[in-house]
């Protein structure tokens, strides 16, 4: 890993990752490549790192991924869409960024002879009960399936569960409420819910850069 790609690189895994990247020995460029120029911005402003080049784009707009990619050896693809209700009322925006923005990473780093992609995917993808984890199960297919044989590319999927206090994640909105003295709703008491720590999902990551089988 010398010159990286993060797409989705402004959300909580990809400033983790960023901030774990930065230490690493070797690490030439982190681009971090995001619609999102706000947090852009302030990701600048914490890090203040001539190693970090920050992209404005959208993995949707192949021509922009296309060229993103050159001279990066290693992709990680975390952008996608995750709010599950709102993948219940647009399913076209899922297929557009979580299956069609997969696709458009795949034929780049085939196109450029990148040499690691890594894929994060979701626990939801298993057996999914809604149409954000069927996108992200198909998308897995797409990674761990014929593709993988097209070109030179390796390509591997990372799965996870539920991350705690990322965005979006319902220990903040849990914490809140308690604040507020409200009461806490949950969907169903019977439920089990896993979590792992941001640490331990870039640990995830990292050690599937380094240890992954290519079959």
């Amino acid at each position: 890993m010398k010159n990286v790609l993060i797409t989705g690189g402004t959300g909580s895994l990809g400033q983790r990752l960023t901030e774990r990247l930065l230490v690493e020995k070797g690490i030439e460029e982190i681009r971090v490549y995001s619609r999102n120029e706000k947090n852009q911005y302030l990701m600048n402003k914490k890090f203040n790192a001539p190693r970090i080049t920050y992209i404005i784009g959208d993995v949707r707009d192949f021509s922009k991924v296309l060229e993103v990619t050159k001279r990066i050896d290693t992709v990680i693809h975390a952008a996608a869409l995750k709010h599950i209700d709102q993948g219940e009322k647009h399913p076209i925006e899922f297929i557009k960024t979580n299956i069609q923005g997969t696709i458009n990473i795949i034929k780049a780093c085939a196109a450029r002879n990148v040499k690691d992609l890594i894929y994060i995917s979701t626990d939801k993808a298993c057996q999914p009960a809604n149409f954000y984890g069927m996108t992200k199960a198909i998308a897995e297919r797409m990674i761990c399936g014929d593709a993988k044989d097209l070109h030179q590319t390796k390509m591997y999927a990372v799965r996870y569960g539920n991350v705690a206090g990322s965005n979006g994640s319902v220990i903040p909105f849990f914490r809140k409420m308690i604040e507020e003295r409200k009461s806490i709703p949950v969907t169903k008491k019977e439920m089990t819910r896993f979590f792992i720590t941001l640490d331990e999902a870039v640990d995830t990551v990292l050690f599937a850069n380094k240890h992954a089988q290519h079959k």
